[in-house]
């Protein structure tokens, strides 16, 4: 399973609909329940707005990497290319890959496809 943690709704239409066409496991969850979820044993990946307006990613990114059970759980980050603080204050919080939106956009694709390779399949 793939989690998707988006609230910028065209956004995330995209991703629903890309992941849809490939068949990829997506589901679409609330900021607030990022971390109980991302301990499941079927997770294997994080798509995580950084833009969060709920709660701000990094404290999310702290959360997820400083517990035992979802440290290695890959966490792929999108922003503004443009918010060169943003990048590098997620990066130190432990965000495994960050791309702007616009490149994240373009690879949605292979990025869901490495992430249903990692689960098998689908």
């Amino acid at each position: 399973m793939i989690l998707a943690v988006v609230d910028d709704l065209l956004f995330l239409a995209k991703i629903r609909q890309t992941a849809e066409l490939m068949g990829a496991p997506l589901e679409v969850i609330p900021p607030s329940e990022v971390e109980a979820r991302a301990r499941e044993k079927s997770v294997r990946a994080i798509l995580l707005d950084l833009n969060l307006r709920e709660r701000p990613a990094t404290g999310i990114l702290q959360a997820l990497k400083g517990h035992p059970s979802t440290s290695s759980v890959p966490v792929w980050g999108f922003v503004s290319h443009v918010q060169g603080d943003l990048i590098a204050r997620a990066r130190a919080a432990g965000c495994d890959t960050i791309l702007a939106r616009s490149a994240f956009s373009r690879q949605l694709s292979e990025i869901l496809e490495k992430m249903r390779g990692s689960i098998g399949g689908g």
